[in-house]
């Protein structure tokens, strides 16, 4: 043979051991996404919480647990949005709010996602769970509007959705080879399970709106809903496709799952198993028996015999929608001591449980004070399995030296934005946020309701102030005045990672 010939070969060969070694090297990775879940529901991290945690509590024990980690908007379509993407949903279509169920696909052709990114790793993917980005529907009739006038809010039923056809621009045409879906919350029409973006049942009728009088978060709306769904089996269907997909994956590929919960999201359906095991009512059963979800894949995990190299991510898409009343009544603080709630600006809207094990990697009982988003799942998984982080992910940056024991970190290094439901925004340098409002940006307290002699803006120092109960605002205007000008260069589009 010809020397020159027999060393390419050598050559070859060795780069095809290295990548094959590379790739039984990386590990497996689920990634659960609590809905409507706050930091202080989780007993490992609120000693005083009335809900018992033990699986998520272990998980904390053998892994690490984030105390600054947000979601990238306090609501949760924009928050799948930036999760999936790597970058923040204000630069999309979608301003504020969320997505109603018959509503378009949010995520653009040209964005690559983190299953794709991890498709060029050699993972399999699959997304099971709430979607929550839109769905391009079938027409019966294309030369007819999908909808007739109206408020999509108001749209319970349309004529001219073919629930029969493939549903376009969800998981499987963005990187899942395989998926398993409700198309939004819980409480959001239509009611239907979408497997490989394909209806798995006739859609024969409509389902009245629905409230249970006797207790708080159990209701839904009305609208079309198909043969095979019922609103108090989905967590565990869904759980049941998650597991199914885990035990039946190739053995010699690594795969990542997405698994978007349904729960605790209203409506609160607890099965009978879980009613009254809290002391925070029915939604502390509902957060109980989203934690025995946690425990189902951990068991699955260990009866595979993976658990060594496996990355569970256990974290929430924004913070709960626990009210003041809830917290007087049941002497629960879902959202730990921080102010707001779901939909606010506030650290109550967006700070979230974020736990991370991976026993090859990382040590048992470590914590971390990083500034964290849900942004920054695509750089850390490129960066985890060595491919590029893609243009489009601007807003992402890698946390996986945090989890391999990184002990310093310098906050001055990230800033991070802020986004509510009604689209006001905040911006987090070092210690100091700025909250472009006098209120909450949502819910617990509009602009309307805020004292009109108050400042137009918040500056808190979150790290002697992190319950945002003393505004500095009109004593650094130099602060406000440089925070503002990098916050407009966001909002402009001009600044990025």
């Amino acid at each position: 043979m010809n020397l020159k010939l027999f060393a390419l070969l050598v050559i070859s060969l060795l780069i095809m051991t290295c990548q094959k070694s590379n790739q039984e090297q990386h590990p497996n990775i689920i990634y659960i996404l609590a809905d409507d879940m706050g930091y202080g529901d989780i007993k490992g991290l609120n000693i005083n919480s009335k809900i018992p945690t033990p699986h998520l509590d272990q998980l904390i024990n053998e892994g690490i647990s984030f105390s600054d980690a947000h979601s990238n908007s306090a609501v949760c379509t924009p928050t799948r949005y930036g999760t999936l993407t790597g970058r923040y949903c204000f630069r999309s279509r979608l301003k504020s709010g969320v997505l109603v169920g018959h509503e378009a696909a949010l995520i653009e052709d040209s964005i690559k996602t983190v299953a794709q990114v991890l498709n060029e790793a050699n993972y399999q993917t699959a997304c099971v769970g709430k979607w929550h980005l839109g769905l391009n529907w079938a027409k019966k009739d294309s030369t007819k509007a999908l909808f007739h006038g109206g408020n999509l809010w108001d749209i319970f039923h349309t004529d001219n959705v073919d629930y029969t056809a493939r549903a376009s621009g969800g998981p499987c045409d963005v990187g899942f080879d395989y998926s398993f879906i409700i198309p939004a919350s819980l409480d959001i029409a239509p009611y239907v399970y979408l497997e490989n973006d394909v209806a798995t049942a006739p859609v024969p009728k409509q389902v009245p709106f629905f409230r249970d009088e006797k207790a708080r978060g159990m209701w839904y709306r009305r609208g079309d809903i198909a043969g095979d769904f019922d609103h108090t089996t989905v967590l565990q269907t869904i759980t049941n496709k998650a597991i199914d997909f885990i035990t039946s994956a190739n053995k010699e590929q690594p795969f990542f799952l997405y698994f978007p919960l349904t729960s605790p999201h209203t409506p609160w359906f607890p099965t009978e198993e879980f009613q009254g095991q809290s002391q925070a009512g029915v939604y502390g059963d509902f957060v109980a028996m989203t934690d025995d979800v946690v425990g189902q894949i951990m068991q699955t995990i260990e009866k595979q015999g993976i658990t060594d190299n496996t990355i569970l991510i256990f974290t929430s898409d924004n913070g709960s929608h626990w009210l003041p009343s809830d917290i007087e009544r049941f002497k629960h603080t879902a959202n730990h001591a921080y102010s707001g709630m779901k939909s606010d600006i506030w650290e109550g809207g967006h700070r979230v449980p974020f736990i991370v094990r991976w026993p090859e990697k990382i040590k048992a009982q470590s914590t971390s004070t990083k500034a964290i988003c849900s942004t920054d799942l695509m750089a850390s998984l490129a960066e985890l399995t060595l491919q590029d982080i893609p243009e489009s992910a601007e807003d992402s940056y890698s946390f996986l030296s945090a989890l391999k024991g990184a002990s310093k970190v310098n906050i001055e290094d990230r800033v991070m934005i802020h986004h509510s439901v009604n689209g006001t925004f905040a911006i987090r340098k070092g210690p100091w946020k700025l909250i472009d409002t006098k209120g909450s940006g949502g819910w617990s307290l509009p602009e309307d309701k805020c004292d009109k002699d108050a400042p137009p803006q918040q500056l808190f120092n979150m790290e002697d102030d992190i319950v945002e109960q003393n505004n500095r605002y009109s004593e650094y205007p130099e602060i406000v005045r440089d925070l503002n000008t990098l916050l407009w260069k966001y909002k402009e589009g001009n600044e990025a990672r």
